[in-house]
């Protein structure tokens, strides 16, 4: 398992949610804070479980995603160290809307929803940081659903190598290097398609001198044509 070199509390305290916490109230919530240990593709929970907390990620990735009758997933974010996970059903009591795993070996710190309840009673500015996480959050969705419906995959997969060249991309002598999700499938994952459209799209950008691929690392040889790419209306 991965190690962090923060406690309890100096993780808790790099949460948006939690940012105006006293040291003294760190360390009340992370006295209540329980460490869960997840292995590469393990479930945290499923979507439909019902809601027992919130978790906050201390070391490792998650991966948030819902998942079709038939088996297809859209993945909603990728979490890494300081995430919070799940605020959204502790606050209106219902189930879980998503599903979450762990991408990598995964240390999470899970909070009762009585403990946060009783958390949020006694300082009323975390809930309402809680209703500014969750607003952004509401934003990302939209902005998915605005991609889902009305771009093509073309368009969703340039958006996503910029992203991502933007995100970690490394400059080279050819362009700008960045390295793909572990699969096409994970990469159809996150941008709303099945992995035959991903590899097609792949190719023809490679093949229209835009990308080189060789393996997971894709070098962007034209930063432009992908800007392009995005800007042409639909």
């Amino acid at each position: 398992m991965p190690e962090s070199t923060l406690t309890p509390a100096q993780t808790l305290a790099k949460v948006p949610i939690f940012s105006g916490l006293t040291d003294n109230e760190l360390s009340f919530l992370a006295q209540r804070a329980v460490a869960r240990h997840y292995s590469t593709g393990e479930s945290v929970f499923g979507e439909g479980d019902p809601c027992s907390g919130l978790y906050v990620v201390e070391s490792g990735h998650v991966r948030i995603f819902k998942s079709s009758v038939n088996g297809r997933e859209q993945v909603l974010s990728i979490d890494g160290p300081g995430g919070s996970i799940a605020e959204l059903p502790v606050f209106d009591g219902g189930n879980y809307p998503a599903s979450v795993t762990a991408i990598d070996d995964a240390t999470l710190l899970f909070v009762s929803k009585q403990d946060f309840q009783a958390l949020c009673l006694a300082h009323p500015q975390v809930a309402l940081k809680v209703l500014r996480v969750v607003g952004a959050r509401l934003r990302k969705l939209v902005g998915i659903i605005e991609e889902l419906s009305f771009t093509t995959v073309r368009h969703r997969l340039a958006s996503f190598l910029l992203r991502l060249a933007q995100k970690e991309g490394k400059r080279s002598p050819a362009g700008v290097e960045i390295t793909l999700p572990i699969s096409n499938q994970e990469l159809a994952s996150q941008i709303g398609t099945v992995r035959e459209l991903v590899s097609r799209n792949l190719s023809r950008l490679q093949s229209e001198g835009m990308l080189k691929v060789e393996g997971r690392t894709v070098t962007i040889l034209s930063l432009k044509g992908l800007e392009a790419e995005i800007d042409t209306p639909e």
